[in-house]
């Protein structure tokens, strides 16, 4: 049965039940593990020794920061710069190097070259030393996206969509910010869809796919243009394999949805929060008390072991 939330336009957008029944807010680092289609969780502070086990045995992690907006400097966090530091120092204290790290966008606040050049020497500290990247609508405001290409995009498609494999797991990196409007939603468009069909063609259902994107790809808040007006025709050739996993940033705040096959999730920023949907006039920066800012800041790792079809996916917040 789907978990579609349901809207309701003569109140504020959304149907609350729905919206909390398929939504998740995470304020302290969780586990999140997926098996035969049910959503477990545990405390990353509690977690237990199993858990711990079960992380450490995987076959292949990696880890997701998002939304860094490296050059932003407005009340919200006058330092993203530190606080992305933070999240670097987070992923080099792991018990296990991840394999790579994969950025979902928003790199920098206004896409310019001086703000990619302090995120390149913050991320070269990291252990994850392989970065893959997709943008967000931040890094391409001054000239359509080319400067983010050529430094982060090489040997990618049309606007910077690419996928990988590593370790038995296909990785699909898309760009839907390229036609994105002001507020609205975004849009992958029919070149990258007609792409995306012939790439998923020659893998097999067993195959598990990880999908990575900026906007988040299900109807997180439309209202808001958290959302991809095309997405439906993407997530329809990921209905035959039998684990999917869709990353996203945008929305600065952890989400979780599981659809049949599909987990889709969204991630914390490492640059500052976003009010959670319908509870403020519009989105943006959202100040919070100095001492709780690192509380609503995090990275995402993600852990998958062979013959396991499930992927965990743990939320860990910088101040822990």
């Amino acid at each position: 049965m789907s978990d579609k939330i349901l809207f309701n336009h003569d109140k504020d957008g959304v149907d609350r039940r729905g919206f909390l029944k398929c939504m998740a807010w995470a304020g302290t680092g969780v586990l999140w593990t997926l098996s035969s289609g049910i959503l477990r969780s545990q405390s990353l502070s509690g977690m237990s020794d199993s858990g711990m086990a079960a992380a450490a045995k995987a076959d292949l992690s990696f880890v997701q920061i998002s939304d860094s907006h490296i050059g932003f400097n407005k009340d919200a966090n006058k330092d993203v710069a530190a606080t992305c530091r933070a999240a670097v120092e987070k992923i080099n204290a792991l018990p296990n190097a991840p394999a790579f790290m994969l950025h979902t966008g928003d790199l920098t606040h206004l896409a310019e070259a001086g703000e990619f050049d302090d995120l390149e020497q913050i991320l070269k500290s990291c252990k994850a030393k392989d970065v893959f990247y997709v943008p967000g609508e931040h890094d391409i405001l001054n000239d359509n996206g080319q400067t983010y290409l050529q430094r982060f995009g090489k040997n990618t498609k049309g606007s910077g969509y690419y996928s990988f494999d590593h370790k038995g797991v296909h990785f699909v990196g898309l760009n839907n910010v390229k036609d994105i409007k002001e507020g609205g939603l975004g849009v992958l468009g029919a070149d990258q869809l007609e792409w995306l069909e012939d790439d998923l063609k020659a893998r097999s259902t067993s195959t598990p796919i990880v999908v990575f994107a900026h906007v988040p790809l299900w109807a997180v808040y439309p209202k808001w243009g958290w959302g991809t007006e095309d997405s439906e025709q993407a997530l329809g050739y990921l209905k035959r394999f039998g684990s999917v996993t869709v990353l996203n940033g945008h929305i600065h705040q952890t989400v979780q949805k599981i659809e049949g096959n599909i987990t889709f999730h969204t991630a914390m920023s490492t640059a500052f929060p976003q009010p959670a949907p319908g509870t403020a006039p519009k989105p943006g920066p959202m100040k919070v008390p100095a001492e709780k800012l690192r509380s609503v800041l995090g990275v995402t790792s993600v852990n998958y072991v062979v013959g396991n079809s499930s992927l965990a996916v743990i939320d860990s917040p910088l101040g822990m």
